[in-house]
């Protein structure tokens, strides 16, 4: 993945409000990448751009030699279901399904059968450590146990690439370190994983920290090889 002066700009005319200037960054696969600064900084807007779930106003974003800003919606819909798996610190679980349903939604879009999606989706909450919650409702499961069940759906397309955005904001210090610890085997699988935080504490558990400050990379350290 490789981005050249990617640049972002909100609003139209007088009201337009520049959020990224010129942005080069280049991730390896099996990286693990922490992005960091103050409130303001433009790091949830890079994350948002990685993820495709926001355009940038000017750059390059190439991704296996293919420049996707030029690609359909279509297509990138195609590519974030079948590559990315998103992870935030609201966790967005549907309050009325059960953790093995919040699971398996995006198995849906992917055209699965019900079995194999129940299937799948009771090994990815295994693999979390929730295989004794899968009928348990959001509101039975702790802040930790959310996070996890959001990770396990994040999981289930088997992406290459995960992006998490503050994905220990709403949780305790030792949730927090339960939560990275998976995060961290999850790269050594092989995943690329990819989290926004502003918690040096967290970041200390990556192999990249990239610094952000008023939409420009400050610092880009590797803190192991």
């Amino acid at each position: 993945m490789k981005l050249s002066e990617i640049t972002k700009v909100y609003g139209n005319g007088s009201l337009q409000v520049p959020v990224l200037h010129g942005i080069d960054l280049e991730v390896e696969d099996g990286e693990f990448i922490a992005i960091m600064g103050p409130s303001g900084s433009g790091k949830s807007t890079l994350m948002n751009i990685i993820g495709f779930l926001d355009y940038p106003t000017e750059g390059i974003f190439e991704l296996n030699g293919e420049n996707i800003i030029s690609a359909k919606e279509k297509h990138l819909a195609k590519l974030r279901n079948e590559h990315i798996g998103f992870v935030f610190q609201q966790f967005f679980l549907l309050p009325r399904l059960n953790a093995q349903k919040n699971v398996e939604a995006p198995l849906i879009y992917a055209g699965m059968s019900k079995r194999e999606r129940a299937e799948r989706a009771k090994q990815m909450l295994e693999k979390v450590g929730l295989g004794d919650r899968v009928k348990h409702l959001p509101n039975q499961l702790s802040g930790g146990q959310k996070q996890r069940v959001a990770i396990a759906r994040a999981l289930v397309n088997n992406p290459t690439l995960i992006l998490a955005d503050e994905p220990t904001g709403a949780l305790d210090s030792k949730t927090s370190a339960q939560i990275m610890e998976l995060f961290v085997q999850l790269n050594k699988e092989g995943k690329t994983v990819i989290i926004v935080t502003h918690e040096e504490e967290i970041a200390a558990y990556t192999n990249r920290i990239i610094t952000l400050r008023d939409g420009k990379i400050i610092d880009d350290r590797r803190t192991r090889p």
